[in-house]
């Protein structure tokens, strides 16, 4: 299948933005102590609405070709900021700063892969199903959930979170800290996202989700490893979809 122009254009725009935001935002933690934080979620949402944006600019066809060409981006995208890149490119280091948190460290770019590994597997069948049962937007649900209350989960709680709790994170017994505040986020973002897309549910589809889906994807985030939020909160928002249309 031939990929269209508009979709190159599209990518090409993207990922000229997130190269510059990623490096401004390396520049502002480097020079100005901003807290990195708060520049990787900075970049988590560039991530999430950029392409939306351009989007309502740019239309492409969607298919199967473009699904599997944006993940290989996703990963040349990341595999940028190995070591051997970015101690050699100024340009590259000064974006890595940008997300790169000191606790993270040595396992920043082995969790950000993995997860985008794990998430991929979780959501390819996910948007399959959705797919042949003729409800795909209601996808959105659970990537409005991940990528907007999960997105506001740590900035929200570092500046307002005094209640605090521990989670473990993959490959170290270090244990790192998450907020009751940040992990609230994640609950009204779920409520939120459901009430947008209340017309695909019947009434009792609907009072199910509003009393089930927001607390289990919330423990969903709660419980997840560290950085490792986005598979987890798919799969148990997906499987909770999957079940309220089919015993609802």
């Amino acid at each position: 299948m031939q990929i269209p122009f508009e979709f190159w254009l599209h990518h090409a725009i993207f990922y000229t933005l997130l190269f510059l935001i990623h490096y401004v935002c390396g520049l502002c933690v480097i020079h100005y102590n901003l807290k990195v934080n708060y520049t990787r979620k900075i970049n988590h949402f560039a991530f999430f609405f950029l392409p939306t944006l351009l989007s309502s600019v740019i239309e492409y066809p969607y298919s199967a070709a473009t699904f599997f060409i944006d993940l290989i981006c996703a990963f040349v995208f990341l595999t940028f900021f190995i070591a051997p890149l970015r101690n050699k490119f100024r340009v590259l280091f000064v974006m890595f700063c940008s997300f790169d948190r000191p606790e993270d460290r040595p396992w920043t770019l082995t969790w950000l892969y993995t997860q985008f590994i794990a998430s991929y597997l979780v959501l390819i069948p996910l948007l399959a199903y959705f797919e042949s049962r003729e409800i795909l937007p209601l996808i959105m649900i659970i990537i409005i959930a991940n990528g907007v209350g999960d997105g506001l989960a740590e900035p929200v709680g570092i500046r307002f979170g005094t209640r605090k709790y521990t989670t473990y994170a993959l490959f170290t017994r270090q244990k790192y800290v998450r907020s009751y505040v940040g992990s609230a986020c994640v609950w009204l973002t779920t409520v939120i996202a459901i009430l947008a897309f209340q017309h695909y549910f019947s009434t009792t589809q609907l009072i199910v989700a509003l009393l089930l889906m927001p607390t289990l994807i919330t423990l969903a985030e709660a419980f997840s490893p560290h950085t490792w939020d986005s598979p987890l909160i798919y799969a148990t928002g997906g499987a909770s979809l999957i079940g309220i249309f089919h015993y609802a």
